[in-house]
């Protein structure tokens, strides 16, 4: 990747206690994902690929057009930020992912999801 297509992923997680059903193996949580063109070219997120694993290594890939609805063109210095779910059968598991892009030139590439853990409060010492 050039400094042309320097993307910076940062994100925030959340559990949602009253989405969540520990009974029956529900645990919800949000994220909000921050993605900023650090570049000098403009760049667009055409899709993205998530591979989220729970507690007893179940893994599972999502894939799809854009985020949340939108394919976000984002300007040198510009950033997007996003708030999205994921149900896990356990309190505890990890997501990371990729991002796919675009140039304004029409170049392809790919921005990295660094892994971030999700987790009940109080669950992870």
């Amino acid at each position: 990747m050039s400094d042309k297509q320097k993307i910076a992923v940062s994100v925030r997680t959340q559990y949602l206690p009253e989405e969540s059903d520990a009974d029956n193996k529900r645990h919800v949580f949000a994220y909000t994902v921050t993605i900023a063109n650090q570049g000098s070219a403009v760049a667009q997120l055409i899709s993205r690929h998530w591979i989220i694993t729970d507690g007893n290594e179940q893994i599972q890939e999502v894939k799809g057009l854009g985020v949340v609805g939108n394919q976000p063109l984002l300007k040198p210095g510009e950033s997007f930020e996003y708030t999205s779910g994921c149900v896990l059968a356990t309190p505890v598991g990890t997501m990371r992912g990729t991002y796919q892009m675009v140039t304004g030139e029409g170049v392809p590439f790919a921005a990295a999801i660094p892994e971030f853990v999700l987790a009940i409060p109080r669950t992870l010492h």
